[in-house]
């Protein structure tokens, strides 16, 4: 997927001035068309309150000079010319009050699209042209208090939905405000500020404690604690050292950096994860589809009905008056409001509270289709296991050595100067346990089987078994090898101290998260290039029902085809990098660990972190998503089911009836019950 960053690059700060996404995507089906293409969602928030109270404030006058109104409260207040005052109000309320609703009409016409819009202003219309007949001489009764009190209604209604709507993208805007508007450039000995726009590749920037990092980069100078959790969802601050990674819009703790800008903001990772936010809030997935076609069909039903309902209550015998009164009940009242915005509100929701939370949608469909997931395959290496190997225990040589932490000392000293990835894990020991290490002087490699140098006036070696082997040196009895575990022996002289087992150890969450699946009916599977023993382990200790070992990356493609032939609905979970045809052929393809890599390009979805709690969340998160969406689907349609009819009259005879402004209520209150419904979806949402 292309980003094309450089559009937003300096009205990202801004983005208050966005029109939301979703008044877009229905094509006219809300406000987005309504003849205020120049408005942004603030504007048009406050324009429809405005509306709103000038036309409370005719409200009164009109209901006090409506006949029907003295009639029921036995008022009698009559000069000559009220009529004529009556209409003139009445125009007023038509004309501002329902202006919105025409010019969006006028809108949905031009598109070849009706829809909302096209009921309302079609409604008011009839009831307003019949009203100003029966003022200039048509037998009848007007009902004017009645377009008033639904113009009012539906002022304030749009107004309430407008303002549920805003809050379903407020965490887009969140992301959004994350970056800060200025940077500290130092050029060489001065320091210049400058707005975060301009920063490029390769500035060098100051990031003071307590402020916002303005710019993906790397740590040249200094030491601090950042907080990453609006962008990844990891809680704990991380500890940011030289040569380590920063990302934009996370927060420095107390320590000041130097860091060497990287990306440019409008390529950095929060810019790309804001992208990437509004694509999958614009992109329709089958169930946003499903609503659009409803929502039209609604449109062309409701204009239907109410001309049905005209007709037969006319042929019944009713007055005009009557006749209008009901189709325009029925239309007003069959608004696809709720429809409209059942899918939407809940897309924008979840995109953004997905983003805040590490799970970046790419693929809406991919998305929602976690619910259906059978089986889950896992990558091993970086997901259920840390990536990298830890000290599992150590066994010293008592009369060679006194303690752990002097064999841990002596096997530090020799490994401090390698990048090995067991050197790595010993070192992070040492650092871990605080210890401070001897000099190695006259350091050398041993060809294949380890290192030697000088420390502490003795001649140590750090080597595998093989240079024990060669060199007959007998091992400790009772030694054994656990399947992961990987050892290295520290030789004094050439005599036996001791040796240090490392593994790549299994994440915390892991059991954890492989229990949740089962809870939920999912199998877990892990895929590994390791050997048959290592994969067995893992997959045992963390109880998953099977694995798939010594698999070669082109090879992985294979294995999610014979679980798919075997009827699973499969998510694979890989790097985004080798695993790009597996995630591909999966049902959903889910990329984990990316970083700032997130245009992982063949998954639906990135997970910035590698935790496997993360991926159990984006699974249960998709069904509570669904779910939020077909309930707001089934509220919408259900509501339109029980209330057309009464809107028709079908209970006429029973005495239930249902008025224009009532009917205005209904449709209004429809429509908030969906907006409150999706704005109650959250990560761990269960219900």
């Amino acid at each position: 997927m292309e980003h094309q960053h450089h559009e937003h690059q300096h009205e990202m700060p801004e983005m208050k001035g966005h029109d939301h996404p979703q008044h877009q995507e229905r094509n006219g089906m809300g406000h987005g068309d309504m003849g205020h293409a120049g408005y942004d969602h603030g504007a048009m928030i406050a324009d429809f309150r405005k509306r709103f109270y000038v036309v409370l404030a005719f409200t009164l006058p009109i209901l006090a000079l409506s006949p029907m109104i003295q009639h029921w409260l036995h008022l009698q207040i009559g000069f000559p010319g009220d009529r004529y005052i009556l209409f003139a109000l009445s125009t007023a309320v038509f004309l501002y009050g329902g202006r919105p609703f025409l010019t969006g009409w006028l809108s949905e016409l031009k598109a070849k699209n009706p829809g909302m819009m096209t009921l309302i202003g079609f409604a008011i219309s009839v009831a307003y042209l019949y009203s100003a007949a029966t003022v200039f001489g048509l037998k009848g009764m007007d009902f004017f208090w009645e377009l008033d009190t639904l113009i009012l209604i539906m002022l304030l209604g749009h107004w309430i939905e407008m303002k549920s709507i805003a809050g379903a993208s407020r965490e887009l805007e969140l992301l959004v405000q994350l970056m800060p508007s200025a940077a500290h450039v130092l050029k060489g000995d001065v320091t210049e500020d400058v707005k975060t726009e301009s920063l490029k590749e390769n500035d060098l920037i100051l990031i003071k404690p307590g402020e916002k990092v303005p710019a993906d980069g790397m740590v040249e100078d200094g030491e601090s604690y950042l907080n990453e959790s609006m962008l990844t969802g990891e809680s704990a601050p991380v500890q940011k050292t030289k040569g380590q990674q920063v990302i934009a819009g996370s927060v420095n703790g107390n320590g000041s950096l130097k860091v060497r800008v990287t990306h440019s903001g409008k390529d950095s990772y929060l810019f790309k994860v804001i992208d990437l936010v509004r694509d999958a809030q614009n992109a329709k997935s089958n169930t946003q589809l499903l609503a659009d076609k409803a929502a039209r069909w609604l449109t062309i039903i409701a204009l239907l009905a109410g001309i049905t309902t005209f007709v037969v209550w006319i042929s019944l015998g009713h007055d005009l008056a009557f006749a209008m009164e009901r189709m325009v009940t029925v239309i007003v009242i069959c608004c696809p409001h709720a429809l409209g915005l059942a899918v939407p509100l809940v897309v924008a929701k979840s995109t953004s509270l997905s983003a805040q939370h590490g799970l970046l949608i790419k693929n809406r469909t991919a998305f929602e289709n976690a619910r259906k997931i059978t089986s889950i395959v896992f990558d091993k290496t970086g997901t259920l296991t840390k990536g990298k190997f830890e000290v599992s225990r150590m066994v010293f040589t008592e009369g060679v050595l006194k303690s752990e932490n002097e064999l841990l000392k002596l096997a530090g000293a020799l490994e401090s100067n390698s990048e090995h990835p067991i050197a790595t894990g010993i070192l992070s020991e040492v650092k871990k346990r605080k210890l401070t290490l001897p000099e190695a002087a006259q350091f050398k490699a041993i060809t294949g089987k380890g290192v030697e140098a000088v420390a502490e006036q003795k001649h140590i070696k750090v080597v595998s078994p093989g240079y024990l082997k060669e060199n007959s040196i007998s091992l400790p009895v009772n030694f054994k090898v656990a399947s992961n575990e990987t050892v290295v022996f520290v030789l004094i002289g050439e005599k036996l101290a001791g040796f240090v087992a490392l593994a790549d150890a299994i994440r915390e969450e892991s059991k954890g998260a492989i229990a949740t699946l089962h809870e939920n009916g999912i199998k877990s599977i892990l895929l590994t290039g390791d050997n048959k023993q290592v994969a067995e382990s893992v997959s045992t200790q963390l109880k998953m029902d099977g694995f798939f070992a010594e698999v070669l990356p082109h090879e992985k493609l294979e294995k999610i085809k014979e679980l798919q032939q075997q009827g699973e609905f499969v998510a694979m979970t890989g790097d985004g990098v080798n695993d790009a045809p597996a995630l591909a052929q999966a049902d959903v393809g889910i990329a984990v660990g990316s970083g700032s890599d997130v245009a992982a390009e063949t998954a639906g979805i990135v997970l910035v972190n590698s935790n496997p709690k993360d991926i159990v969340n984006l699974i249960l998160f998709g069904k509570a998503t669904y779910r939020k969406m077909t309930q707001n689907l089934a509220w919408a349609t259900g509501y339109n089911v029980i209330t057309l009819p009464l809107a028709a009259g079908v209970l006429y005879n029973q005495g239930i009836m249902v008025s224009p402004a009532i009917g205005a209520v209904l449709m209004t209150v429809s429509t908030v019950v969906v907006a409150i419904n999706a704005s109650l979806l959250s990560i761990g949402n269960k219900k």
